[in-house]
């Protein structure tokens, strides 16, 4: 990751590769240009080590894939409908057709982060967005920091603050693949603590109310396999699979679980626990072709994202049953998701 012959940014300066490491012999590796987690390096109880995430061979790579490898989003994650913000008949900047896409063409993905601080264990990337940027109203400052704690656990801690009420809805992009061959993902189990998730249409956009997980394909509060019910029904046929965002029961809580993943071989699991209202779980159908670490090129459902936020479109929707997205001025932003990894 760090031979790059193409060693520098598209601003022309060099790539800031930072690398942590926790006592447990954890290495989590993190790059400057989109704030982005760039690999996750388990130690395992038979004394190997396994990659957890996707990722490219180096870090000009990233910018020659739309998969969002491990990036972080703003400001807003997910898509908006139409690119507007019906409140204020606002017009952002489209990317996915008419619609918005997590951020904007020149969302915080594409954008080099300040390092602000850097330790063996912690490091805080800031961005400093314009008003006008993407279509946004205000001047937002926003911080990621990312720590690696010694139970395996990586913590992902945001901050924003605006000067113009803006909607505002940060995450991490990464793809976690926990066996050791990087197989197909869906032969991953997954538990998904919801009730409820969001139909949406072919684009993505939310084409009904929240609907109860009971009965359906969507149902993960028990633990099965992602194949178990793949393909099952017009909702994941729309998006060819899982691209949906759950309601979490949690409620908020980042001391109670949202969901577990595991390895195919049951020797790797990831909890996730994050302050966000909704998860949106996507199972990687349309990651082919995607440059990859490993191999020349990933297949579609080899990773499967977690990503912590509000709901897809929220800016559009008060009427759903989660915290206002919409931050004020004079107020501060704060979210934290914890990503942890136990070897079995």
């Amino acid at each position: 990751m760090l031979n790059d012959a193409n060693s520098h940014a598209p601003d022309g300066q060099p790539w800031r590769i930072t690398v942590l490491r926790n006592a447990n012999g954890m290495v989590a590796t993190f790059m400057d240009w989109g704030a982005t987690w760039l690999s996750a390096r388990v130690p395992m109880r038979d004394g190997s080590v396994r990659e957890a995430l996707l990722g490219c061979a180096t870090p000009s790579d990233y910018l020659h894939q739309d998969a969002y490898l491990g990036a972080t989003i703003g400001r807003y994650a997910n898509r908006i409908a139409n690119a507007t913000l019906t409140s204020q008949n606002r017009q952002l900047a489209a990317n996915q057709g008419e619609h918005q896409l997590h951020g904007g063409p020149q969302g915080f993905d594409k954008r080099r982060w300040q390092i602000v601080s850097q330790s063996d264990n912690a490091v805080v990337y800031r961005i400093d967005s314009p008003d006008g940027d993407q279509g946004y109203p205000g001047n937002l400052q926003a911080q990621v920091r990312y720590a690696l704690e010694d139970d395996n656990t990586l913590s992902i801690s945001y901050q924003a603050e605006v000067d113009q009420p803006c909607p505002v809805n940060l995450t991490n992009h990464a793809y976690f693949n926990l066996d050791a061959r990087h197989g197909d993902a869906r032969q991953h189990r997954l538990q998904l603590l919801a009730e409820h998730y969001l139909p949406v249409d072919s684009a993505g956009i939310p084409s009904a109310p929240l609907k109860e997980v009971a009965d359906t394909s969507f149902d993960f509060r028990e633990a099965k396999t992602v194949a178990q019910d793949f393909l099952a029904d017009a909702d994941q046929q729309a998006v060819k699979g899982y691209d949906h965002a759950f309601l979490l029961n949690s409620g908020g809580d980042v001391s109670q679980p949202a969901a577990h993943l595991w390895s195919e071989d049951g020797q790797l699991q990831l909890t996730v626990l994050t302050a966000a209202p909704a998860l949106q779980f996507y199972t990687g159908n349309y990651l082919a072709g995607t440059r990859a670490r490993e191999q020349e090129s990933y297949t579609a459902f080899q990773g499967i994202a977690l990503e912590s936020e509000f709901l897809p479109d929220s800016p559009n929707h008060p009427e759903w049953p989660q915290p206002s997205c919409w931050l004020q001025p004079g107020e501060r932003w704060e979210s934290v998701t914890r990503y942890r990894f136990t070897p079995r």
